[in-house]
């Protein structure tokens, strides 16, 4: 019997959860992973800076952070070379795309919102639970495909297109041009939702040039990825004034606590060990690469801090291979979404991590094959 109090918007939602956490699947199991390399974590965390500069902010804790992340947003900007008026932080990217949607489409007028099937699928859920009308295209050649999404749009009339560059869950990833030019044809009712998660992983000249006026597009940043901050949940997002003052009206100003404004503020302060840990993630690539090549299976190319294995058959045999793997204590996740979910996603892990996994996936493949016969 659904329960009276729910909207009948809230009653007609599915009953689901996007993503089952590692501590849920090791509860579940009795036993934890060995390798936990399926959340697009960074497992070379954040900056030491950034450690001490949270240790020190924990005294603290008995206050509010501060609702305007004024600090923050002041580096931001420095950073960016823009202005904090083009500057909004929020706990996490996901909170941020609620806002956003909140913002920008109308409950019960049959809004229709663009994204890839396939693609990050917190988005969908923030669409849905506000009353939005999904559409979706198809991947063209694992990649998010832009061309596809501005068409939709236009049939649509739709009032957001959300894309990711680099993008989750294929590690694909498209040049600076082909998003300005993307901009360029976007239709005059249509904002450009680019998430921008993966870009400090990405290779030069993936990101576009934006003016950060531009009231035609939003760019979203995080420190969950590259700085290896993602139990801090802390993210912002980079627009014009107009747009991003639209934030404060609705936005929980005190969901960013002080440990996280001050670990971010280190953080960011600390390029240099950013570089670093872009360098690890950079290099096990290539050797999760070659663990694919060493058990015939091929290695997507990747921008970000996984990458994807295409395990050359259709989604039932990639599920028995992730199936076997998590068996095998190693934690890893899939695209959900034919013909993407031919493949397993496996997170950048440490040296300890791969080993396990390069002990684990020919087991895990030899099983899962038995079981297809």
């Amino acid at each position: 019997m659904p329960d009276p109090h729910l909207t009948p918007l809230a009653q007609s939602l599915p009953s689901t959860v996007p993503f089952v956490g590692p501590e849920a699947q090791e509860r579940a199991r009795g036993r934890p992973f060995a390798a936990r390399i399926g959340a697009n974590e960074n497992v070379f965390g954040p900056s030491p800076r950034a450690i001490r500069a949270m240790q020190d902010a924990a005294g603290s804790v008995w206050m509010y952070g501060d609702p305007e992340n004024h600090d923050l947003r002041q580096a931001l900007a420095a950073h960016h070379g823009t202005t904090p008026d083009n500057i909004v932080v929020g706990e996490g990217i996901d909170a941020l795309l609620g806002y956003l949607v909140r913002l920008t489409v109308v409950p019960g007028a049959g809004d229709s919102v663009v994204t890839s099937d396939g693609a990050y699928p917190t988005f969908n859920y923030h669409v849905a639970g506000y009353g939005g009308q999904i559409e979706k295209v198809p991947y063209r050649d694992d990649h998010e495909d832009p061309d596809a999404l501005i068409l939709r749009a236009r049939q649509t009339d739709a009032r957001l297109i959300y894309l990711a560059n680099p993008d989750n869950p294929m590690g694909s990833w498209h040049q600076g041009p082909v998003i300005e030019e993307m901009i360029a044809a976007l239709p005059e009712s249509t904002l450009l939702v680019l998430d921008e998660a993966y870009l400090e992983t990405a290779p030069a000249g993936t990101a576009p040039r934006i003016d950060p006026d531009d009231p035609r597009v939003i760019r979203m940043r995080t420190f969950s990825k590259a700085y290896g901050m993602a139990g801090a949940r802390i993210g912002y997002a980079i627009g014009a004034p107009t747009l991003i003052g639209a934030f404060n009206k609705l936005r929980n100003h005190f969901a960013v606590n002080r440990i996280a404004q001050a670990g971010a503020l280190a953080a960011l302060a600390d390029q240099s060990y950013l570089k670093e840990v872009c360098s690890k993630i950079a290099a096990t690539r290539l050797t999760i690469a070659d663990l694919a090549d060493q058990n015939g299976l091929r290695a997507l190319p990747s921008a970000t801090n996984f990458v994807t294995v295409d395990c050359g058959a259709d989604g039932a045999f990639a599920r028995r291979v992730l199936d076997e793997l998590i068996a095998r204590d190693i934690f890893v996740r899939m695209p959900f979404v034919a013909p993407q979910d031919r493949a397993i996603r496996i997170g950048c892990g440490t040296p300890a991590d791969i080993e396990a996994l390069s002990q684990a996936l020919p087991q895990a493949l030899n099983a899962a094959r038995s079981g297809g016969r």
